[in-house]
Order: structure tokens, then C-alpha cells, then sequence
């Protein structure tokens, strides 16, 4: 009884440790910063409503942009998730704070990469996306918070991996509001 006991912790732990990692390398190339007024009372917001659409990307062969999933519909979805867990309400008219966030691929980024069969460092192109989320004063119009996240872009990856990338980087931009 005491081995299989010692057995089943023993996959217990490594379904965790192999999840936990799975994820980790899944977004660990996601950069994110922010940026505050230190003279704005954030607590003094209570509502918010979109300050229009954003395009994420056009890319009509699937090449970037999974085809059968909605990104921007996604982004919403957890930008609205992460207000509303700050205590911001959503309203159509009359709004403490306009919501807007940008995306966008540069397919001509390079970096020094290690070369696998030498130590020296090679050109490679790695193309970056970004997501960027402002946070707009609705009375004065001037933006009062702005948050960014930049990675890797990858190409065809499944829905569930998109998904997961898109909640790690607005929640990681969240967390500097």
C-alpha cells in the first residue's frame, strides 16, 4: 500500500510539474510593461465602454490569425473579464474611461540567435506581435493608462494555445492597472 502511495504522488507531481512547464514555455516569451499617470485616482473610475473596433490583423490565408477563431472577439472577452474583476462596470453611454487595444504583427524583426552546431550567434527573423490596451479619461480625453505585451509571433497554433497566450498577456498587462 505505501509504494502505490508513493507511486501516485510520483504522477501527481509530474502531471504537475509537466503542466506547469507547458505553460511556462507556452508564454514565456511574452514581454509586458506598463504605463501610469501617477496623478490620476484610478479608483475614482467606475465605468467604462469601447472606445471603437480594432482590427487585429488581416491575414486572409490563416498564415498569423487562426481563421476559425475570432481574435479581437477573444481580446475583448478577457479585457472585459480583467475590468470588470477591477470593479469597472461596463456602460453604453456616459463612461468614466474609453477602452481601446491594438495588435499587430512585424514580420521583419531580426535577432541574434545561437547557432546550434557553432558558438557563434546568428541573424534570424523572428517576427514579434504586439497587443496594446489604453485606457482613455472619457471627460478630458487624454490617455491615463497603457499597457503593452510583445512575443514571439507563431504561426498556426491551435485555438486552445491562442487562447492561452491572449489570457496570460491581458492579464499580465492587468496586473500593472
Amino acid at each position: 500500500m505505501n509504494s502505490l502511495f508513493k507511486i501516485i504522488i510520483f504522477i501527481a507531481l509530474t502531471l504537475s510539474i509537466l503542466a506547469t512547464s507547458s505553460c511556462a514555455t507556452l508564454t514565456d516569451d511574452i514581454v509586458v510593461e506598463t504605463h501610469a499617470n501617477p496623478d490620476v485616482n484610478y479608483h475614482a473610475y467606475k465605468t467604462y465602454a469601447w472606445a471603437g473596433s480594432a482590427q487585429i490583423i488581416f491575414d486572409p490565408v490563416g498564415q498569423w490569425e487562426q481563421p476559425t477563431l475570432d481574435t479581437d472577439e477573444e481580446v475583448k472577452f478577457v479585457i472585459n473579464r480583467e475590468l470588470r474583476a477591477r470593479g469597472l462596470i461596463q456602460v453604453t453611454s456616459q463612461p468614466d474611461l474609453l477602452v481601446a487595444f491594438a495588435a499587430g504583427i512585424d514580420t521583419s524583426v531580426l535577432e541574434l540567435k545561437e547557432n546550434p552546431n557553432s558558438d557563434k550567434k546568428i541573424v534570424t527573423n523572428v517576427p514579434k506581435a504586439a497587443l496594446l490596451i489604453a485606457l482613455v479619461d472619457a471627460n478630458t480625453g487624454y490617455t491615463v493608462w497603457i499597457g503593452y505585451a510583445v512575443g514571439d509571433a507563431q504561426q498556426q497554433q491551435t485555438i486552445e494555445a491562442i487562447r492561452t497566450r491572449i489570457d496570460f498577456a491581458v492579464k499580465e498587462i492587468f496586473d500593472g492597472y
